[in-house]
């Protein structure tokens, strides 16, 4: 959307309602090995899509201020600014210099735009998988040439009962509790998140066409807080996360199974223990690099965000959102960002960015689209 089609009502900077420290003391916040990598990335822009207010303008503009100085005291880093010291570390002043609002007006913007972008020259699109689907995906994932029949069962039970069947009760919860399960080693079975990236990952390399014996990657990141020994405090604010590269050939993610590629992705989770987040950090120590942002060998899928993360409780006093969507930074061919979907009970919304070749090929994949249904809004 070209800049000169929106218009800047006004623009002003938020500071926390009360300060974090003393003018003559500014303390500073040191990054992680997990934040440092990501400063190649731009900001995270997650949005929310909201209904017209019950309010006027003004009266919005004068509460959303006042919200925004009463949390950014809860959270002085976001108010702060990143600093280089004379020996080259880059920190967090907590300086309370606060952040911009922007009041922009864009009268011939409507929906559709946010809800089905476009970003030249790649193809962006949401794929909205229900609770059922995504249950179905994880029976078959799960499903062996021994329990084959029990996985039918299980199917046409789900199919029959139009998802109300316990199990899909109990999939809501499954979903969301997949880091713990991994890390108590409690999760002996493919999660229904794997077993959604492992159709993706099948997916989309058969879309790309690429010749068999090329290798191709699954990555997604981890949250390191619970796998740590001591555990980390669940609320720590910094960025507590690893990415994980599941590698293997084209022939074979596309020849194999839905359950030979959920079990490699799930091994891979599980082996992600205290030992190994340690052996990262000394690694990435002895070896400093930024997060490789991009498909390099065009084989790669990036899976992002998570539909653990509650985004639809965003609801500021009139209703939770419309939809989630997310802006056109870090976007490449192969970023999938996973958000739970809007109807909740485990479902997720995949917003999937691939070249234009290679989205015709995922939007006629049969096997793929069977899972997929319309957003619901």
């Amino acid at each position: 959307m070209p800049s000169s089609s929106v218009s800047i009502v006004s623009k002003c900077t938020i500071c926390p309602q009360k300060k974090s420290e003393s003018n003559t003391k500014k303390p500073l916040l040191k990054l992680s090995v997990s934040d440092l990598p990501m400063l190649s990335c731009h900001y995270i822009q997650k949005g929310v899509l909201l209904s017209y207010p019950p309010y006027s303008l003004d009266d919005l503009v004068s509460f959303l201020k006042h919200s925004l100085s009463s949390a950014l005291t809860h959270f002085p880093a976001l108010a702060g600014r990143l600093v280089t010291d004379s020996n080259g570390y880059v920190h967090i002043e907590c300086n309370d210099a606060g952040v911009d609002f922007i009041l922009a007006r864009a009268k011939h913007l409507s929906t559709k735009p946010i809800l089905s972008p476009l970003h030249d020259p790649l193809r962006e699109r949401i794929f909205h998988f229900t609770r059922e689907s995504i249950l179905k995906l994880k029976l078959r994932a799960n499903s062996s040439s021994n329990g084959n029949n029990n996985y039918n069962n299980q199917l046409q039970k789900v199919t029959r009962s139009n998802g109300h069947d316990e199990s899909a009760e109990i999939l809501g919860k499954q979903c969301n509790d997949l880091a713990w399960r991994a890390v108590k080693n409690q999760a002996a079975e493919i999660s229904s998140f794997q077993s959604l990236c492992a159709q993706l990952w099948r997916s989309v390399t058969r879309a790309r066409k690429l010749d068999a014996n090329k290798t191709t990657t699954f990555r997604m990141a981890v949250n390191c807080r619970h796998r740590l020994e001591p555990k980390l405090d669940p609320y720590y604010f910094g960025n507590a996360i690893q990415s994980i590269p599941t590698i293997a050939t084209v022939g074979d993610v596309v020849n194999q199974d839905l359950r030979w590629c959920g079990d490699l992705l799930h091994k891979n989770v599980v082996a992600h223990d205290n030992e190994t987040v340690r052996r990262g950090v000394k690694d990435w120590e002895r070896s400093p690099r930024l997060f490789p942002l991009g498909n390099f060998d065009g084989a790669m899928i990036t899976m992002g965000s998570s539909p653990r993360f509650p985004m639809y409780d965003n609801d500021f006093g009139w209703g939770k959102p419309l939809a989630i969507r997310s802006g056109g930074a870090n976007k490449f061919d192969g970023k999938i960002s996973a958000f739970p979907g809007r109807e909740g009970n485990g479902s997720v919304d995949l917003e999937v960015v691939l070249s234009p070749e290679t989205m015709a090929g995922l939007e006629s994949d049969t096997e793929f689209l069977q899972y997929v249904s319309e957003p619901i809004y």
